[in-house]
């Protein structure tokens, strides 16, 4: 999959797209990203990107022209009418579902936005938008890697176990059910541990129907008790469903 990202910062880039999964998906050929320095596509020689906004007004707005020049030059070079995305705190919140369905197109180009905003014009040449999250931050540089990060794990091949992928939160609608590792019992400081840390014998059981079920329940447990918001659109099996009830029967007792 292809990802072209827009920027005036190129360098915020570069330790992400070197570390972990990306950047061993990026060194095996399974994702091609290109970072574009929005200030090479400006006329001038002091290339200037922004200007202030008409009518007055705080701040700077980024300027159509160097943008669109940014994405003529990514469609030329890739051949192919593009998908893009532009990070604005305007669009709906990048969800899993979002992200699948992006992970689908093969290639898509990430306009980082920054200051107020971008001029109008521009948003002629966009084809989404996406927000992470109902807050505030400097530029759209931290919300382009969130999305990449989102979408390229999906891509095959990206995620080693391709299990995990399907089997994170938020893939069906539920949340993950609790995670434990070795060693099966604490002793870090000398003191007791708490009977709340032990780990749940039905994982040290070594019944795989057990442990299933085990973790289907903290599933919807988890989910009910933190997002229950989830579970309206949430993908449940029968099993799921009647664990659901029993859930729900036994806290309105």
């Amino acid at each position: 999959m292809t990802f072209d990202i827009v920027t005036i910062f190129p360098a915020m880039f570069e330790q992400p797209l070197a570390a972990g999964v990306i950047g061993r998906a990026i060194a095996r050929g399974l994702l091609d990203v290109k970072v574009h320095d929005l200030r090479d596509f400006t006329p001038d020689r002091h290339r200037v990107v922004d200007d202030v906004p008409f009518g007055g007004g705080p701040g700077m707005v980024l300027k159509a022209d160097p943008i669109f020049r940014a994405l003529d030059a990514v469609e030329a070079a890739r051949g192919k009418p593009l998908t893009v995305v532009l990070t604005s705190p305007q669009g709906p919140l990048l969800t899993q579902e979002t992200a699948r369905r992006l992970s689908g197109l093969g290639s898509i180009v990430i306009l980082c936005g920054r200051y107020e905003g971008v001029d109008e014009r521009v948003r002629g040449r966009v084809t989404e938008e996406l927000s992470i999250g109902d807050y505030v931050l400097t530029g759209g540089e931290l919300p382009a890697l969130v999305i990449l990060d989102a979408v390229a794990r999906l891509v095959p091949g990206v995620v080693g176990d391709e299990q995990s992928v399907v089997d994170d939160s938020f893939s069906r609608g539920l949340l993950d059910f609790p995670q434990y590792t070795r060693p099966a019992t604490l002793a870090w400081s000398g003191a007791p541990v708490p009977a709340d840390m032990a780990v749940p014998e039905v994982l040290l059981s070594g019944n795989h129907r057990d442990i299933r079920r085990w973790r289907k329940r903290e599933a919807v447990t988890r989910t009910l008790e933190r997002r229950p918001d989830l579970l309206a659109g949430a993908s449940l099996d029968d099993e799921e469903r009647e664990m659901l009830r029993e859930i729900v029967a036994q806290r309105d007792k």
